[in-house]
């Protein structure tokens, strides 16, 4: 469901699926900001008892996991509603497995790890980025590895996502840019990913995402076209509704884009680095995202240069571009909102650059869809780039 007022629609799905506890799963910041209260009202509208679980936070540990989830086995809901950024919507993702099949919140890292259908989940974004109100993943963070790990299940797929583009404007502008910038370069690996009848696959491995094919680029493309058009005016005006509203969409889009053809080394390298540096998943994609696209350069030239059209709307009809103005015009965008440009900017040391790369090449499940192979050596040399 998406628009302005779509919040309301609550009431008519409790009251159709006669749900009578609902646990919203969400954090004391939009609690305290009053992001929180439309949804407990629309919920008391349809005759429900709502606990809220105030604990969430940036980038949620494990421990986060556990308390959430001893909270839905004490109160026994009937539905969980998810309530927040992404890391909120992956917190109650996590919480929902965990819930329905009495595990442990690890049970769920990797691939395919849940059982089945979960409790019914409902998704609602505060913010305009992750798309993981439309998405198959969650990724919590494992505070004594250093790492985030995720998971990826058509389980995790929300039921329903509401997507309200009013629970957005009051959103901090740095959390809109780390937001926006995260919504774009989903698209962006969304669309740049190996094509699907390209994909290899190693013997006895599966894979959550199916690389790219025709309507992975359409969703891409137009989350592209509206984040060249919209992003930085949601991000730097309090007042652009409209543009508010576009980056909305865009994010839902770009979600539904990459669950489906998959991210790469973008979101790889971003991990290690981010669990290690404590910065939030959109802010170290959106450092990251140039240099991955440099390293890309050649094996997508054709589509960087489509994308380089895409992010300069004003560009008259018979405008030439070129695959490195791609880079240019995302550099551009990641200045203008105030996204840092290097490592070296949010604490990294040139020490470090190992470390995240030992724990990047783990994650081979990226690395198959990415469009160029890419070896240790290169994955440092990114990193060196970055620093």
């Amino acid at each position: 469901m998406f628009g302005r007022k779509s919040i309301e629609q609550l009431t008519v799905l409790v009251s159709r699926f006669s749900w009578r506890r609902v646990l919203i799963v969400t954090d004391q910041n939009l609690v305290a900001a009053g992001i929180v209260a439309p949804v407990q009202k629309a919920l008391a509208a349809g005759n429900a008892v709502v606990e809220v679980f105030d604990g969430g936070e940036a980038e949620p540990s494990i421990a986060i996991a556990e308390a959430s989830l001893s909270c839905a086995v004490e109160f026994n809901p009937d539905v969980i509603v998810g309530v927040g950024g992404g890391s909120n919507l992956d917190l109650s993702k996590n919480t929902a497995a965990a819930y329905s099949y009495r595990g442990h919140p690890t049970d769920y890292f990797g691939f395919d790890k849940v059982p089945g259908p979960t409790l019914p989940l409902i998704c609602i974004p505060t913010t305009a980025g992750t798309g993981s109100e439309v998405s198959n993943s969650m990724v919590l963070t494992d505070t004594e590895q250093q790492i985030k790990i995720s998971g990826q299940s058509e389980f995790f797929r929300p039921d329903w996502a509401i997507v309200d583009p009013e629970l957005t404007y009051s959103c901090p502008q740095q959390v809109a840019a780390d937001s926006g910038i995260d919504a774009l370069t989903h698209a962006i690996e969304a669309i740049t990913t190996v094509d699907f009848d390209q994909l290899e696959i190693p013997p006895g491995e599966t894979c959550a995402y199916d690389g790219r094919y025709e309507l992975t680029v359409a969703l891409a493309e137009r989350a592209i076209r509206l984040c060249g058009r919209y992003l930085e005016s949601a991000v730097l005006s309090e007042s652009d509704y409209e543009s508010k509203d576009q980056m909305a969409l865009a994010a839902s889009l770009a979600g539904m884009a990459f669950s489906n053809s998959g991210v790469a080394l973008v979101h790889a390298m971003e991990y290690p680095m981010g669990g290690e540096l404590h910065c939030s998943h959109g802010l170290g994609n959106g450092l990251l995202l140039p240099y991955v696209m440099k390293f890309n350069l050649e094996a997508r030239r054709e589509t960087l240069a489509e994308i380089a059209g895409w992010l300069n709307p004003d560009a008259l009809p018979d405008e030439k571009f070129e695959a490195e103005d791609a880079i240019k015009a995302v550099e551009r965008i990641r200045e203008s909102i105030g996204i840092a440009h290097r490592i070296r900017d949010i604490g990294g040391t040139q020490q470090q650059l190992h470390s995240f790369t030992k724990k990047a090449m783990k994650i081979q499940r990226l690395f198959w869809l990415n469009p160029r192979p890419a070896s240790y050596d290169d994955i440092y040399e990114i990193y060196s780039s970055a620093f």
